[in-house]
């Protein structure tokens, strides 16, 4: 699955990995209901295979959003961001197989119960708004807790970390700041290099204070934020200074004081390539770990 970061996944990149054997998704973010169809007749323009839209379920459009969804029959729904249980029996009844995405073992739980199809089960290495706990203590924890299929995501970029969400029980792997690196993607060129550019220590973590923590390629914006955290400021001054910085990042290109959501797996991506050569890799280097063909098309 390749992940549905706001501004980043939109229809060439999720068409692209949907025609390249993946499952592309479509960032709904804070973006209005109307954007969300267009975007999806886009994809629709460009590729037949199953795909899917993430919704960002803070969005004061969700409700509006959610009702796109179901008219086009989108066939997989993913959930950041709180809990879909409100929206489940109308999106099952719509067809659509729904996936949420969790950072705890209680809501895994909670949401299994409610009647989720699967589960991302997505560690704090990732990039943009994260939980506390890492992939490797997360995911295997959510296997052992749900009867679901469970999918790994937060800091897997290649088949070293496919493989190693496999040995943790996981059904599938996520890739988010991977994909941002590939020629589809439509974010600025300043945005792909600053990740290829990007070490082991240069996606690190603001907002924890206020309790919204959010993983980012460290520049001015991020120094900014850091300081006002350990001034005190409240929810008000972080949110205002905040505020359209992804935008910033996703469109103009400003690497300063844009927000370059990015995980932590930013220092292994080195290259920016076709999705279909990015999957073929992933694929690749991941029967050689494991020794034993896992993909068939």
């Amino acid at each position: 699955m390749q992940g549905g970061m706001a501004w980043v996944a939109t229809a060439p990149l999720a068409a692209a990995v949907s025609e390249a054997g993946g499952l592309g998704i479509i960032g709904a973010g804070n973006a209005s209901a109307e954007w969300v169809r267009q975007e999806i007749h886009r994809l629709k323009a460009l590729t037949a295979k199953p795909y899917g839209v993430n919704v960002l379920l803070t969005s004061r459009d969700v409700e509006e959003v959610m009702k796109v969804l179901m008219e086009e029959r989108v066939p997989v729904v993913t959930t950041g961001a709180g809990s879909p249980g409100v929206y489940l029996p109308a999106l099952k009844a719509a067809g659509c197989v729904v996936i949420p995405v969790v950072a705890s073992v209680a809501m895994a739980r909670r949401l299994e119960r409610q009647g989720a199809d699967a589960l991302v089960a997505e560690g704090s290495e990732a990039g943009g708004h994260i939980g506390e706990v890492g992939t490797m203590a997360l995911v295997p924890q959510i296997v052992d807790a749900v009867g679901i299929p469970v999918v790994a995501a937060g800091g897997i970029a290649d088949g070293r970390g496919m493989a190693a969400a496999f040995a943790l029980g996981a059904d599938g792997v996520q890739l988010g700041t991977r994909f941002i690196c590939s020629d589809e993607c439509e974010a600025h060129i300043n945005y792909k290099q600053a990740i290829v550019r990007a070490s082991e220590r240069d996606a690190v973590v603001c907002g924890t204070s206020i309790g919204h923590p959010v993983r980012a390629l460290k520049n001015n914006l991020t120094r900014k934020l850091t300081s006002l955290e350990k001034s005190g400021a409240s929810f008000d001054e972080l949110s205002a200074l905040g505020s359209g910085r992804l935008r910033e990042a996703f469109i103009t290109g400003d690497m300063d004081n844009g927000s370059v959501m990015a995980g932590q797996s930013a220092g292994l991506v080195k290259d920016i390539l076709p999705a279909q050569e990015i999957i073929n890799a992933l694929i690749a280097q991941t029967e050689k770990i494991l020794g034993r063909a896992i993909w068939t098309s």
